[in-house]
This record gives structure tokens, sequence and C-alpha cells, in this order.
């Protein structure tokens, strides 16, 4: 199953090469690291600490919850998490791409 996968996969970006002239190959793709995002590392953890402290009853409600604590969230929050982003990218690079938080 993985090889039949990966053989659709590499058709497809053999296609997506020759029929379309903007096409970035996989090789040059940026990580998908949530650990790399300061959003993901930082602002939506407290987010959503805010958003569930109580239990929600229905879509509405969370929606509104989710816009309060965007409104409320602090500045210096997302400045201290953009400050650190330099920091974060280091020490992914310093271990390869891997898990890099023991390292922070």
């Amino acid at each position: 199953m993985t090889y039949c996968l990966h053989y659709r996969a590499r058709e497809t970006v053999q296609q997506l090469t020759q029929q379309t002239p903007d096409f970035i190959p996989p090789t040059l793709w940026p990580p998908n690291s949530p650990d790399l995002k300061p959003v993901d590392y930082k602002v939506w953890a407290i987010i959503q600490e805010k958003v569930y402290k109580t239990k929600i009853v229905n879509v509405d409600k969370l929606c509104d919850r989710i816009f309060n604590a965007w409104e409320e969230l602090d500045q210096r929050v997302i400045d201290a998490a953009v400050r650190q982003w330099s920091a974060r990218l280091r020490a992914c690079v310093s271990a390869r791409g891997g898990h890099f938080e023991h390292i922070m």
C-alpha cells in the first residue's frame, strides 16, 4: 500500500511539474511543523485554554468564545512568541528537523 501511494504521489508531482510552470517541487516545500509557527506553539494554546474553560453548549457559543479569546489576547503574548521564533528555527536546524522542544 505504501509503495502504491508513494508511486501515485510521484506521478502527481511529475504531472504538476510538466503542466504547471510555477509548481514548487516537494524538495523545496517547507516542513509542516506546528512547532515553528508562533500562532501554533504559543497563541492557540492560550486561546484554547480560555475557550474550553467551561462546557460549550453549541457551535455559536464556541465561535463567540473563540472571537472573544482572540480579542482579549494580550499583544505582548504575540510579540513574545514572534521573538522566540528565531531561536525555535535554530533549534529545529540543530535537531535536523527532529524534535527540539527539549533543547529550547
